[in-house]
Order: structure tokens, then sequence, then C-alpha cells
């Protein structure tokens, strides 16, 4: 992990000279080990591409220090404001976010770009169990069973499909909430991104589950200042055509639903086989008990519009009134 070192009276002198060849890029990103390991492997493809040397900076955020709700926070833009501030002032020169964890509700800083989305990772959500149990399906968990998850997302699915099981607030690293699952003590099971499994080089059996991810799951956005325009270039190798159009419908969709952080919003896109760019939103109650769902279908270069669409279909079937009936 790089150490943040300014220089002089609060400036900070930049590492990163790029004339076509050569030099060195610092890369942001949370101190999580998911986190370290994602940076690495972008860092790794971009070193990759062109005569670059990068340096991964740890960046503890406050999303990481506090282990409560993160509506205590704000939401999820606890995990971006140091890195943003980085960003912004040059401590770093790109940063790597979960693009999941990117509000849908709060502009982005102004002078900063996504210039690369990486080619989207696994979407869907693995229930885990404790390794010493006999109970390895949703189906055979007991009336009252208790499942951890810090997402409300998969809490309003979780309580369509299973509205008998108790669950409950779960958040820390992938191993920890691991290591609590197999103590056996707390939990009978625990919802993960299987994407975060595998990045991890964890190979544990669990059971996918059939509810619509996240907005932006699986994905990973490089983030740039747009002033450096041969950083943002160099970035712009890595971008994934197909994921940003996907990203780009499920994005609109958020923004135009002005959900908040505690607000259970389900969206995902998709390239059909006939080339046609399809979304699905869906917006619940806390508890799973009420929802709205909407999807359609337009050219892939229409994601903007097939986003700002569903998200009116959603509207005019009552998902306002579910987000604002949510206390932030």
């Amino acid at each position: 992990m790089t150490d943040l070192v300014p220089t002089g009276q609060g400036a900070v002198e930049p590492a990163f000279s790029w004339s076509g060849g050569g030099g060195t890029l610092r890369l942001g990103t949370r101190t999580s080990p998911l986190a370290m390991v994602q940076a690495r492997a972008v860092a790794e493809r971009l070193e990759a591409v062109a005569d670059v040397r990068v340096e991964v900076t740890g960046i503890q955020t406050a999303g990481d220090r506090h282990q409560g709700d993160l509506a205590e926070l704000g939401g999820k833009g606890a995990f971006m404001r140091e890195i943003d501030r980085a960003l912004i002032t040059g401590r770093v020169d790109v940063a790597v976010h979960c693009l999941k964890d990117v509000p849908g509700d709060v502009p982005r800083p102004n002078g900063l770009v996504f210039a690369a989305y990486v080619a989207r990772d696994d979407t869907a959500d693995v229930m885990l169990f404790p390794m010493a149990s006999r109970v390895q399906r949703l189906a055979d968990l007991a009336p009252g069973a208790r499942v951890g998850t810090s997402a409300v997302r998969r809490r309003a699915q979780l309580g369509q499909i299973r509205p008998d099981l108790c669950v409950q607030y779960l958040r820390g690293n992938v191993n920890s909430r691991l290591g609590r699952l197999d103590a056996g003590e707390e939990f009978d099971a625990i919802v993960l991104a299987r994407a975060s499994l595998g990045r991890l080089g964890i190979d544990r059996p669990g059971e996918e589950l059939d509810i619509i991810p996240a907005v932006g799951s699986g994905v990973l956005a490089v983030d740039c200042r747009s002033v450096d325009s041969d950083i943002v270039e160099l970035v712009r190798l890595l971008d994934d055509r197909e994921t940003r159009r996907c990203v780009a419908a499920e994005r609109a969709m958020l923004h135009a639903l002005r959900g908040h952080c505690n607000s259970p919003i389900a969206g995902h896109a998709r390239l059909e086989r006939d080339g046609q760019l399809s979304l699905r939103g869906m917006v619940f109650t806390r508890d799973g008990s009420r929802f709205v769902h909407a999807q359609e279908w337009a050219p892939p270069d229409k994601g903007p519009d097939l986003g700002a669409y569903v998200a009116g279909d959603l509207l005019r079937k009552g998902a306002r009134d579910l987000i604002d009936g949510i206390p932030h």
C-alpha cells in the first residue's frame, strides 16, 4: 500500500507524467481485501496496455471505519468521499469503485469522469451456509432462520420468497462475514455477491438466488480527472462497450427514481440475442410485501432513454410512494 505524502503547504507533488509512454500512475481504492484485489487487477491491465507503472494506494473511507448502518453516514457515498477528494486534489491519478456503491441520488463531483467500465463480472447473489450445517438450500431453512445481509434490495426480495425468515443486518469484509457464519452462533445463512467470492479466489458452494441484481452489480468503474486527457485516453482502453451500454440504462433509471440509500431498488440491463438492450427494474417496500416491476427493450445505443422510460413506468405504477414511505 502506498502512503499519501503531501509536500509543501498542503500541496501534493504529482507523481505521474504521461507523454505517450513511461511514468507512474497512482491508483486509489478502499483498503478492504476485496477492493485491493480489484484495484490490483485493474492496475495489471493498465500496465499491460501501456508503458506505465501503476502503484495501488489504499485509502480508508468513512464507510470502512463505521461498522453500523451506512444510512447514519448518508449512505453508500461514505465509501467514496475520501477517494474522490484524493483524486480531485491530485493525491491519486485514477480511482477504482464498485459501481453498485456509487449513489444514484448524489451528483458526482465536478471534474471527474468514469473513463472506463471494466467488462461486467458475474451479477448473481448466492446464499451461503455454515460449513458444518446440514442445510444447504434456501428451501430447507427452518421458519425463523437467521439470514445475514447488509443490502436492503436483498432483504426485500428475500421477504418475497421467504417472509418467514429473520433477515438481520450484516456488514464487514467477505472473510469476516464468512467467519461469523461458520461460527454458527449468529446466522443460519448469509447472502453475498458471487463475483466477490471469485475475485478473492474463494471456492465455496452456495445456492444462486433468483433475485434481480443491484444497479451496477459486477462492474468496476475507473474514475479520472476529466482535464487529464492523456490519462482518460489511457484508461478508456479498458472500457467495455457492452457494459457501458448496460450501465447507461441502469444508472439512468436509478437517477430518475431518486431513491436513497434505504430504497430497495433493483435493476439489470443486458444485451439480448436479437441485439436489443433490455432493462428490468423493481422497487420494493422494506419487507418486500409490496413492489412494482417494469421491463422494456430498446436499441443498444439508447440506454439513457430506456432507463428513463423504465423509471417512468415504475413511477406510474407507484414507485414514488414506496420510496417515500421508507425513512432515510
